[in-house]
């Protein structure tokens, strides 16, 4: 009975991981949306030519890894040590492998931009340099999840590595004023308003929104994935 009772629970997941998830379409066509816009409708920066464009791309992709996903990553961590409930757990690995993604993007593009401008792919900047040791330990948070089989001590490890890992942010978001750095200063996420000009604050905050909701929608995929997973490994051990 009670393994009738678990086949019917992953075949609910699966069929429920099946259909067709309308957040992740949605936030692949907000960003295709977004980028007709940035592309065709979005006035040329004047000393950085077309290279700028990138911005609506970079920025935005290290907003939600940075202040989305690792902080999720982060909170869901504080809260398993807490409460050890395994939801948790899966939110933020699925959080932090999400996130990684985006921070990817964030390292191609920040050197796609970097040449044009600073005539080289590549400076050991306190910020890039910083954003790839986040990277690195994000990687490393993920590989370390996959050589740990049993599924508790391996969220407590997770969690508490997350957590760690999660105070690499505020120092990246700090660089800029503590160092002499090539990397622009804030340009948004400032004291005061921002300094962009009117049309291309409607490109970059709808980039934003696109990107924010298409890591929703990845990260509803990634955590459907994660609890399959698991009830599969739980049906393996029952029988």
């Amino acid at each position: 009975m009670t393994d009738r009772i678990q086949h019917h629970g992953v075949d609910s997941l699966a069929t429920s991981a099946r259909g067709t998830d309308w957040i992740l379409l949605s936030g692949f066509a907000a960003l295709a949306a977004v980028y007709v816009r940035v592309i065709w409708f979005t006035p040329i920066e004047a000393s950085q030519g077309s290279a700028q464009k990138i911005l609506y791309v970079h920025a935005t992709s290290a907003f939600v890894a940075l202040y989305l996903a690792f902080a999720l990553m982060a909170v869901a961590s504080a809260l398993y040590l807490w409460l050890r409930d395994e939801t948790l757990d899966r939110v933020a690995e699925s959080s932090a492998e999400v996130g990684l993604a985006f921070t990817t993007v964030v390292l191609i593009t920040g050197p796609l931009w970097g040449k044009p401008i600073w005539g080289a792919w590549w400076t050991w900047d306190a910020r890039l340099t910083a954003t790839l040791f986040l990277w690195l330990l994000i990687l490393g948070y993920l590989l370390m999840r996959g050589a740990i089989d049993d599924r508790a001590m391996r969220a407590r490890f997770s969690a508490v590595l997350g957590l760690l890992t999660a105070l690499l942010i505020p120092f990246i978001h700090l660089t800029v004023y503590l160092f002499r750095t090539m990397h622009p200063m804030p340009i948004v996420l400032k004291p005061s308003q921002p300094s962009m000009p009117p049309e291309m604050q409607w490109t970059f905050f709808p980039s934003f929104l696109a990107l924010t909701l298409l890591f929703a929608g990845l990260l509803r995929a990634r955590y459907r994935y994660a609890t399959l997973r698991d009830a599969v490994l739980d049906m393996e051990n029952a029988s």
